[in-house]
Parts: structure tokens; C-alpha cells; sequence
């Protein structure tokens, strides 16, 4: 069964302004672990253009050189050559991100974008969101990888362009879309535990129309996921069917229709504390029917029907909780010279079905954008009011700033506001109130990036302010004698992220290092299950046809709750992987997984992988 949140109520100082400086003493933790705004990095085993397009920063389609904002970009590329079977292990590989999981792939996961909690990430699926009223936040271990062909990761506060859930940031999934031609693909791979994956698909288009449907196949038979006394001594394995599909149709020149589907059912062995072999059941989908309108060469409409759906099951213990999500958007976008307004009316309506538990809410709202790019300089506003059906009316709103010192440097600065409205869970459930506030948050950050081609290098520092958080406290006023959620906490997210590529003697090399201070205010004390320190290292080159990589994963210690009282373990984990194309149209990918065998915890008692080998190989007609 899924935990309830942890109380977020932890921390230790740190001085950002030793942030630089303390470098070389992170990369001696590093060591020692394995042995005992306009920053624009994508983190990737190809390095973007900035003439890449990107969507999640104001919710229109943008050059990656113009934003202000800290993003991230991971391609098919990089996901395949990853190896991995969850969205959260390859999201753990980028600048800013930790995660935390209950066991292997399949059962409980949290993802943390700069130390903020897991329900302040705000995710969306081909436009479609992504949410769980139960424990919120989107359910990670349910959205298949195999099916995503890209990612965009925003970090940062952007509530005043999403509106609710994204204190902490945004990630925009976008599955296959259809180019010209036909272009079929299949994929399978085995690997260490039993594990088996299969994918297959075909994309194209003809005349108007363009198309791409897919479907993925994940088996496992897994490891012990809790193996200590009183716990089932059995494989935890997992199995997941999942199929997309995209349909495209461009009416005439000014005006297209889209549909998409993904949908994803995983089921997985897991460990609840009684000694019993339980199974969870999280089925997963996003429907969703768009329309956009270029009504001139400076002005287009985009009209947005969304469905998404989060159902999670256990048995033979019996629990049952499902979240629908509809939404309506439409956003109005206009560019005059250097200058582009926004403007768009969005209404969410969340349901929760929760025995005893059966209630809805609903938010209407009005987003305001401008954003001026000329010259050195780059500036960008937003401005967002929501009513909540039940909390009233609730203000965000954000100012950026880029400023380019020369063609290789540019400067950026950024402040903004955002919030969260407790689930319906948090409000009705027995361990819930009623009268509970939505949860607020300050966010200020400076940036400094340098690009020539494809090097790069970029710093950011950030201070995110949490006011009203809920936590998992002692008893109170709700039903429950054991517990209830308040608004009894605050926190701050504090850190630096110095991330960079560079290419040296055919050597691509790649890296970032966060040094961060998520904490309680009241107590002092850290955040659970975030590390002050964490970072990863990168290197591919091509020898003989083949590309030839190694990566570094490394993590300072973290405490599993906000007692500060049980310490997960440093770690540092080594992997290797190499691929070539066999012949015309096929590639195979052989991967080698922690490779010292290295034995760490991501959640306190549940164990994690051990040295694990995958390959892979993929038929792709050229």
C-alpha cells in the first residue's frame, strides 16, 4: 500500500555563497561515497541547439536560447541508451533531481526537483495533467518510459503559468508524433532478474493526416524488496502493459485537431509490513483533444479538452483509491515585433474516489504572459489568478531577466510566487481537516550560463520559501487517533546547481553537482530522504563504430525521516553501457548497471538493485 506523504519537516545550514567552493569537497564525498534564469542545460548524451523548442517554461512553444528558466532537455536517444525501465531513473541523471523509491520499479516513487516534495512537481502528459488526490502528485512507477519520445524538465516555481501543484516545478512528457514518410520500429531486451521488455510501434503521414501508435511490454521478476526479518522473503517482481497512440489532422493551413492516448496498467510485488505477498495494481491514462487555430502569421489559438486518470489498487490487502482529471485550456498567443502576449482561461475539475471518500473540487483561472526578447535582452512576465471552489481566489505571478554579456554569457535573475491546494485526501480522508490552506511559496534565483556550440557550462543559485506546508503530525481534530495533516510546517529549498558539457580529444563529457540545504524552519533540521550533496558524471566517445560510455551517480547522506534520527547511507553508484548498429536498420544497446555492486537505500529497509546487465536490441528501418 502507497505511504502516506512524510512529514516534511527537516534541515541543516548552508552558506550558498561557499557554494563554488565547496566543489572539490563534493567531489571528495563522491569518493568517499563510493568507496563506504536563463540556465539552459540539457543534461544529454546528445547536446541540444539552442534553436531547440521548448514547451514548459511558458506553455508556448519558445527557442530554448530565449527562456529564462532552468531547463532540461532528455531526447528518445538518451532514454534508450539509458537502459532503465522507470521514468524516475533517467529523471535522477539530470541537474536537481533526487529521487526516492519503496523497493524496484513499480512501487512507490517520489521524485524531488531541488529538494521540493514530490507534490510539487507538476506533470503533464501531451498536455494532459497528471495528479493523484490521495497522496499527490503524479504516480511515477505508472507512466511507462518506454512510450515517452521526449522530456522537458522546468525547475523552479511556475505557478504563474500552471497554476496550482508546480512550487517546485513542471515536467512535460510528449509521446511519438508522425512525420512525413512511414517509419515502424521494434525493440526488445533481456536482462539480469528475468528481466524482459518489449516495445513496438509505426509513425507517419499522408497528405493531412500524420499518425503514431505504440505499445510496450515491461517484465521483471524482480528482487526481495524488504529483506529483513518479518517481511516475505519472495522476488518482488513487476509486469506492465502500456499502448499510446497520436492522431494528427491538418484541416487546412490555419487549422489542425489532435488526439492523443496513453495508457499504461503495472502491476507489482511489494513488501506491506505484515509478511504477506501483496500486489499493487496503478493503472494510469491521459486523454486528450486539442485544437489550434493560426489565424495569422503573428496570432494562434490553442483549445485544449483534457481526461487523465490515476487509479491505484492493492491486494489481497483491500485499498482502492482513483483520481479523475478533467481540464479545459485555451491559450491565445501573439507576437508584435520583439514582444509576445499570452492569455489563456483554464477550468480543472479533480474528483476522488476514496472510500469513504467520494467528493470534487473544481479551479477556474486567468494566465497573463509578456515576454520581450531583443538585443542582450530578455524579459519575461506572468501573471495567474485562480478560484478554487473551495479556498477562493489565490494570486501568482513572476518576473524574469536575462541579460547577455557577450555571445558566450548571459546573465539571468528571477523571482516568483506559487501554490498547492490540498488534496482532497489531505481535507476528507480521517487523517485529514477540512480547514486546511493551500501551501504558498517565494522563490528568487540568479543564474550565470556560457555556451560555445556545443559546451556549456552554468551555475544557478535559489531560495525557495514554503509557507503552510502540510505534515503528517500528531493527533488532533480529525478522525484519526493516530495522526492528522496540518498546516504545520514550513520549509526553504536553498542551493546551487553547477551543471556543464564539454568536449575534449573525441571525449563528450557532461556533469552537474547540486549543493542544496532542503530543511524544516521551525526545527532546523533536513528534509527526509534529500541529500545536502548529490551529482552525476558523464563521458561517451566513439571507437571502432561503437559509442562507448560511463556514467557516475553519487549522493551524501540522507536522513529517512524528519526526526533526523535514521540515516540512509552516502552512496556512489558506476555505469557502463556501449551500443553500435549491427547492420543498417538495426542497433543494439548492452548496459552495466552499478557496477561495483554497490549496497544503498533510497527508502529505509528497502533494498534496491544490485549489479544488473541489459541489452537490448532495436529494428528501425532507416
Amino acid at each position: 500500500m502507497k505511504n502516506f506523504p512524510l512529514p516534511a519537516r527537516l534541515a541543516v545550514p548552508l552558506n550558498l555563497r561557499l557554494g563554488v567552493l565547496a566543489l572539490a569537497a563534493l567531489t571528495a564525498s563522491t569518493v568517499h561515497a563510493q568507496e563506504g534564469s536563463a540556465t539552459l542545460l540539457a543534461q544529454n548524451l546528445r547536446a541540444p541547439s539552442l534553436a531547440d523548442v521548448v514547451v514548459a517554461a511558458t506553455r508556448t512553444p519558445q527557442p530554448l536560447a530565449d527562456l529564462v528558466a532552468d531547463v532540461s532537455i532528455v531526447d528518445r536517444e538518451t532514454i534508450e541508451a539509458s537502459g532503465a525501465t522507470g521514468l524516475a531513473d533517467v529523471l535522477a541523471r539530470l541537474p536537481g533531481v533526487e529521487i526516492s523509491r519503496n523497493g524496484g520499479p513499480g512501487t512507490t516513487t517520489s521524485v524531488f526537483l531541488r529538494g521540493a516534495e514530490s507534490r510539487f512537481t507538476a506533470v503533464y502528459i501531451d498536455g494532459v495533467r497528471i495528479d493523484s488526490q490521495s497522496t499527490g502528485g503524479a504516480g511515477w512507477e505508472a507512466i511507462p518510459l518506454s512510450l515517452i519520445e521526449r522530456i522537458e524538465v522546468l525547475r523552479g516555481p511556475a505557478g504563474a503559468v500552471y497554476g496550482s501543484d508546480a512550487l517546485g516545478g513542471v515536467v512535460q512528457i510528449f509521446t511519438r508524433r508522425g512525420e512525413a514518410g512511414v517509419a515502424p520500429y521494434v525493440g526488445v531486451g533481456v536482462g539480469s532478474r528475468g528481466t524482459y521488455k518489449m516495445d513496438a510501434g509505426i509513425s507517419g503521414a499522408n497528405g493531412t493526416l500524420d499518425y503514431a501508435l505504440g505499445i510496450a511490454r515491461d517484465e521483471s521478476d524482480g528482487f526481495n524488496a524488504r529483506p529483513i526479518a518479518g517481511q516475505n522473503p519472495d522476488a518482488d517482481g513487476y509486469r506492465s502493459t502500456s499502448g499510446n497512440a497520436r492522431l494528427g489532422l491538418q484541416i487546412n493551413a490555419a487549422h489542425r485537431i489532435e488526439g492523443t492516448l496513453l495508457a499504461n496498467d503495472i502491476n507489482s510485488g511489494y513488501d506491506n509490513g505484515l509478511g504477506k505477498d501483496d500486489r499493487n495494481q496503478h493503472r494510469l491514462h491521459a486523454l486528450g483533444l486539442h485544437w489550434q487555430a493560426q489565424w495569422s502569421a503573428n496570432y494562434k489559438t490553442r483549445l485544449s479538452v483534457t481526461d487523465g486518470r490515476d487509479q491505484y489498487e492493492t491486494s489481497p490487502s483491500s485499498y482502492l483509491t482513483e483520481t479523475k482529471l478533467r481540464g479545459y485550456l485555451l491559450q491565445n498567443e501573439w507576437r508584435y515585433g520583439a514582444h509576445q502576449f499570452t492569455a489563456a482561461l483554464e477550468r480543472r475539475e479533480d474528483h476522488l474516489t476514496n472510500a469513504p471518500i467520494d467528493r470534487s473540487r473544481s479551479q477556474d483561472a486567468l494566465a497573463l504572459g509578456y515576454g520581450y526578447q531583443a538585443g542582450a535582452h530578455t524579459v519575461q512576465l506572468n501573471a495567474r489568478h485562480d478560484s478554487d471552489s473551495e479556498f477562493g481566489g489565490k494570486g501568482t505571478g513572476s518576473v524574469s531577466y536575462g541579460y547577455a554579456i557577450t555571445p558566450q554569457w548571459r546573465a539571468t535573475a528571477s523571482v516568483g510566487t506559487a501554490f498547492r491546494a490540498p488534496t482532497l485526501y489531505h481535507r476528507f480522508s480521517d487523517y485529514g481537516l477540512a480547514s486546511l490552506q493551500p501551501e504558498t511559496s517565494r522563490n528568487a534565483e540568479i543564474g550565470l550560463r556560457w555556451a560555445q556550440g556545443s559546451n556549456t557550462f552554468s551555475v544557478v543559485a535559489y531560495r525557495n520559501r514554503v509557507r503552510n506546508l502540510i505534515a503528517y503530525g500528531a493527533a488532533g481534530s480529525c478522525v484519526s487517533p493516530w495522526g492528522c495533516y496540518g498546516n504545520t510546517a514550513r520549509a526553504v529549498y536553498e542551493g546551487v546547481t553547477l551543471a556543464g558539457a564539454y568536449r575534449i580529444a573525441g571525449v563528450n563529457l557532461r556533469g552537474s553537482i547540486d549543493l542544496q540545504n532542503p530543511r524544516d524552519t521551525a526545527t532546523g533540521k533536513q528534509l527526509a530522504r534529500r541529500a545536502k550533496r548529490h551529482a552525476t558524471l558523464g563521458a561517451d566517445t566513439q571507437w571502432a563504430g561503437w559509442t562507448l560510455g560511463a556514467e557516475v551517480q553519487a549522493s551524501g547522506q540522507r536522513f529517512d525521516e524528519a526526526a533526523n534520527t535514521r540515516v540512509l547511507g552516502g552512496y556512489g553508484l558506476v555505469n557502463l553501457y556501449a551500443s553500435t548498429r549491427l547492420a543498417r536498420d538495426y542497433t543494439v544497446l548492452v548496459r552495466l548497471d552499478n557496477l561495483a555492486d554497490k549496497d544503498y537505500q533510497l527508502a529505509r529497509t528497502y533494498a534496491t538493485a544490485g549489479r544488473t546487465f541489459y541489452v537490448g536490441l532495436k529494428w528501425a528501418p532507416q
